[in-house]
């Protein structure tokens, strides 16, 4: 199992410098298995398609999300910009082949990818919404979820597009938004 999820990691890695060197669309998986010197159906044992390479880089953000340790004395607002940043400042080195995933999901024949991603934008969401422990239950819990959903999804975009020095446009807006809507809820 462990030989399994180190050669992952691997393929994985060899992706994103491939990609890295070229764009997420110019490299082929035949390339991938071949800079690791395995067949196709050995490559398709760990990764389907392009997309599920692109999935795994969303799961190590949110595996480095996750590892933060918890600060139950912090406002929730400020733990959910902690995780929430740390989720984005893992993809940092890998924006410009984040914008080229998105670009290739939203693709008007890619349905389904789309439909994806709005799970995986859920899941991700539930997960920051877990690891800075906020609780609220019912309606509340309901209506913060898209409020969060929002707030996550306009930072994330800002964060595709900002050349500032360690984000801090992204930085700035996400902590004005956490705080004009949780800041105050005590959550």
């Amino acid at each position: 199992m462990q030989h399994h999820a180190a050669e992952r990691d691997a393929i994985l890695d060899a992706a994103l410098h491939l990609a890295l060197h070229s764009s997420w669309a110019s490299f082929s998986l035949l390339q991938l298995a071949e800079s690791r010197e395995l067949t196709l159906a050995e490559l398709g044992r760990h990764f389907r398609s392009r997309d599920d390479l692109a999935e795994a880089l969303f799961d190590r953000a949110d595996a480095a999300m996750l590892a933060l340790p918890p600060d139950d004395d912090e406002p929730a607002d400020e733990r959910l910009f902690i995780r929430i940043m740390a989720w984005l400042d893992y993809l940092a080195p890998y924006r410009r082949l984040v914008r080229d995933m998105l670009a290739y999901k939203l693709e008007p024949g890619h349905l389904h990818l789309q439909a994806h991603g709005i799970t995986r934008i859920s899941r991700t969401v539930q997960w920051f919404m877990e690891a800075a422990r906020w609780q609220a239950s019912g309606a509340g819990r309901i209506g913060g979820e898209i409020l969060l959903t929002g707030i996550y999804l306009t930072t994330f975009a800002a964060f595709l597009a900002d050349d500032s020095e360690q984000h801090q446009a992204t930085r700035a807006l996400l902590s004005k938004l956490l705080h004009a809507t949780f800041g105050q809820a005590g959550h």
